[in-house]
Formats: C-alpha cells, sequence, structure tokens
C-alpha cells in the first residue's frame, strides 16, 4: 500500500498545497462572511440562499470556455490573472459591507456573479496545473490529499471565521480573503518547470485523434459518460446534506440550530476521514466508485430512519467520508481516462455537472422535505442512488464485455472494475 502523503516527496505538490490551503481558509472565511452580511442586512434566509446560487451559475454558462482556454493557453499566467481578479473582489466586498451607511446588496449580487464567473474560468485551469505538480502515478494520491486539504481548509476557515466575524464584523473576512490570493499567486512563481510533470494520455489510449470538441469527445468516452452521470445522480440526491441535515434537524429529530451545528461539524469531520481513506488507497478506480456509491446510499436511507439525532451523525461521519472517496474518484478517473489536450474541457464538463447537482438537488430534496417529511426525502433518494450506483455498476461491466448475470456478474465488477478500459480518441 501507497504512503498516505506519497504526493509530498514532490516539492511542486508540497508549494502548490501549501498555498491552496492558505487559499481555501480564505475563501470559507468569505463564504461565512457572504452568508451572515445578507442575513444580517435583510434578515432574510432566501436572499441568503439567493447570493450563494448567484456565484454558482456561470459555471454552467462559462464552464466549457475555462476548459478551452485552460487547453489552449499557458496556465501560469491564467492562474495568476484569475487569482488578482478574485483578490480584487474580495477587496471590493470589504470595501462594501466596510461602507459607514451600509452597502447596497445589489453590488454584493454583482460582486457574487464576477466571483462565480472567474472560478468557472479558473477551475479548469487550476485543475490542469495541479495535475503537474506530480507524476501521473501519484495524481490519484495528490486528488486524495487535495481533498484531505479543502476538507481542512474549510472546517479552519468557518472557525476562524465565525470568531472573527463575531469581533470585527465580515469585512474583515473580506480582506482576508483578498490576501489569501496572495498564495497562490506566490505558489505558482515559486513552482520552477523541473517541478512539473507534462501531463499523458492513458496508456490504452492509441487510437488517432479525431476531430471535434469537447462534448463529440466525451460521447466517445462511454466509461466517464457513466462516471459523470453518476457523479450527477448521486451528487443531486445523494448529497446536498446542507438541506437535509437542517430539515431533519428541524423536523423529525427537534435538534434546533444547536444540533444542526454539531451535525454540520460531524458532517466536515467525515470528510476529514474520508480525504485519509482515498490517500491510503493505491488506486481509484472504478471498482471503489460503485462500492462507495451503494454504501453511501445504504446509509443514506438508514439516516432517513435514524430515531435520534445521535444516530443520525453516526450515519453522517461514514456518509461524509464515502462523498469525498466519491468526488475523489471521480475526478481521478475522468483525468486518467481521457487525453491530455482535452484535460481543462473534461475538468470543465466535471465542474459543470458539479454545479447541475448542486442547483437542482437542493430545491429538489427541499420541496420533497416540505411535502413528503425529511425521512422520506432521504429514505426516496437514498434507494434512488443506490439503483442508479447498480445501473452504473452494470453499465461498465457490460461496457467492458462481461457477463451480467448473478454470482457472475459480483465477480466481474470486484476483478475488472479497477482496471483501465480502453478510451478512443
Amino acid at each position: 500500500m501507497q504512503s498516505t502523503f506519497a504526493a509530498l516527496r514532490h516539492r511542486g505538490f508540497r508549494v502548490w498545497t501549501g498555498a491552496c490551503l492558505v487559499s481555501v481558509v480564505g475563501t470559507w472565511m468569505q463564504v461565512l462572511g457572504v452568508n451572515w452580511y445578507v442575513l444580517q442586512e435583510t434578515g432574510s434566509a432566501a436572499r441568503m440562499g439567493a447570493a450563494i446560487m448567484l456565484q454558482t451559475l456561470p459555471v454552467l454558462v462559462l464552464g466549457g470556455l475555462g476548459g478551452m482556454l485552460a487547453d489552449r493557453l499557458p496556465v501560469r499566467p491564467l492562474l495568476i490573472a484569475t487569482q488578482l481578479a478574485h483578490a480584487g473582489l474580495a477587496a471590493a466586498l470589504a470595501l462594501i459591507a466596510w461602507s459607514p451607511s451600509g452597502g447596497d446588496l445589489a453590488l454584493v449580487y454583482a460582486v457574487s456573479v464576477l466571483g462565480g464567473a472567474v472560478a468557472a474560468l479558473e477551475g479548469p485551469v487550476m485543475g490542469r496545473f495541479a495535475a503537474t505538480t506530480v507524476p501521473q502515478s501519484a495524481l490519484g494520491n495528490a486528488l486524495s490529499l487535495g481533498s484531505l486539504v479543502s476538507s481542512l481548509g474549510r472546517i479552519l476557515g468557518m472557525s476562524l471565521g465565525g470568531v472573527v466575524v463575531a469581533a470585527a464584523g465580515p469585512a474583515v473576512l473580506f480582506g482576508a480573503n483578498a490576501l489569501s490570493f496572495a498564495a497562490v499567486v506566490l505558489a505558482v512563481l515559486a513552482i520552477r518547470p523541473r517541478d512539473l510533470h507534462p501531463l499523458q494520455a492513458p496508456a490504452v489510449d492509441t487510437a488517432p485523434k479525431a476531430r471535434g470538441g469537447a462534448l463529440a469527445y466525451l460521447l466517445r468516452q462511454p466509461m466517464v459518460l457513466i462516471t459523470l452521470g453518476l457523479a450527477l445522480v448521486l451528487g443531486s440526491l445523494g448529497r446536498n446534506y446542507q438541506v437535509t441535515m437542517a430539515a431533519m434537524s428541524d423536523g423529525p429529530l427537534h435538534a434546533g440550530a444547536g444540533g444542526y451545528a454539531m451535525l454540520s461539524t460531524v458532517f466536515a469531520a467525515g470528510t476529514v476521514v474520508g480525504g485519509f481513506l482515498a490517500a491510503r488507497r493505491p488506486a481509484l478506480g472504478y471498482r471503489t466508485l460503485i462500492g462507495a456509491g451503494l454504501v453511501t446510499s445504504v446509509l443514506q436511507v438508514l439516516a432517513g430512519l435514524a430515531p435520534h439525532t445521535w444516530s443520525f451523525a453516526l450515519a453522517m461521519l461514514p456518509i461524509a467520508a464515502g462523498a469525498v472517496l466519491i468526488d475523489t474518484t471521480v475526478a481521478t478517473r475522468v483525468q486518467l481516462d481521457t487525453r491530455a489536450d482535452m484535460r481543462g474541457r473534461v475538468l470543465a464538463a466535471l465542474a459543470m455537472t458539479s454545479s447541475v447537482a448542486g442547483a437542482a438537488g437542493a430545491p429538489l430534496l427541499g420541496l420533497l422535505s416540505e411535502q413528503a417529511g425529511a425521512r422520506t426525502a432521504l429514505v426516496l433518494a437514498g434507494v434512488a442512488t443506490v439503483l442508479a450506483s447498480a445501473a452504473a455498476g452494470a453499465a461498465m461491466a457490460r461496457r467492458a464485455g462481461l457477463p451480467l448475470r448473478g454470482r457472475q456478474l459480483r465477480l466481474t465488477l470486484r476483478a475488472t472494475l479497477g482496471r483501465p478500459v480502453p478510451a478512443t480518441a
């Protein structure tokens, strides 16, 4: 079994990971600050949710453009430009919040939209650059450690942000976030060319390159399409736990705000556990994806039936760990099993899939919780994701030309889903 921190042997990855931790902490401090500021100014949770939604919508519109730029232009200048843009927007939020008469919420919403637009362009560029900080053999471990850093940064950012916003107000959080982007800029400048590793196509991808854009390329990659489809279902119905945890806390568990805060903390801790589990796996194959999808889906059904807050929390911990394992496996497979020259556009497709899952799943689960109850929403969504995971596993086995009946299916899934499947150009 490989070392949990194998990717950290590479200098470029160490520098990049340290900078990302600083940036992630600043980002989550700003997320908390924006939510608090809008809620303080309006007293409306719905308007707070609108600010969050406005940050995700640009990904659906500009994600493809970001992927194309990542594949066609030098990534270092693009990364520096996006970090400076983020810093400028965070500074603008600080000025709005520092305004003696109170800032115009229209300006906050405008900054949210612009921030989402920059993030849509930045995501594929950052993903492509990060993939070059380690050799191809260490990419899975690097992505796992990246998930771990994101989880730790979220916990630190939200915890530190809660203290700072109470003591000094949200403007300080925005200013701190503006400064945090300097860490990424310095890392990009500090990483030497010899610290980087060129992207490689998957070893099985020997067919000549065909013409066409990202969509045409993806349509010729059935394993990647199945992976993205399962990620969409799991992300929409099997995720969005901020909605279902709130509904359970306010409803059948009668846990109130304190219980919701406790569950959020448990979930965050579970994501850290998931990061360690993913980092310790020598390979993140399709078998891991299907297995984690099935396990978390069954646990979601059990969570919907949990009688007490503590039993619900016990289910949330492994669910959160499984969610990180799923996300990391999906990110690993779509990068390792696609052509290097299409990497940015494939990452953009993954970002768009995640955005659709969040934008569609959150209101759907919220409506289902209101109409049928939080328990029913969790159980029905869990059953749906169990079926989706099983169907995806069967489709992957069929794609590999494997038998699909009874014990043979179980054995072939166990034996083959961890192996790469030939990709076409």
